[in-house]
């Protein structure tokens, strides 16, 4: 699995840290999402899959 974070389009609402706080974190500054395991692990796929399909900006997209 790959994950992919489009910053320009995160909206800074914290739901991918929520979800998947070993994947994403979010930027002090400004909250906007970072990406912190680009290629996560099997045992947080499934949380790194709900944080894609909930994040209101679809900033994340993940491919096999």
């Amino acid at each position: 699995m790959k994950v992919v974070l489009d910053q320009d389009k995160c909206i800074g609402s914290g739901q991918c840290v929520l979800s998947a706080p070993e994947v994403f974190d979010q930027r002090d500054e400004d909250g906007i999402a970072v990406l912190l395991e680009e290629e996560p692990p099997a045992d947080v796929e499934s949380a790194t899959r709900e944080a894609a399909r909930i994040c209101p900006a679809l900033a994340i997209t993940v491919a096999e």
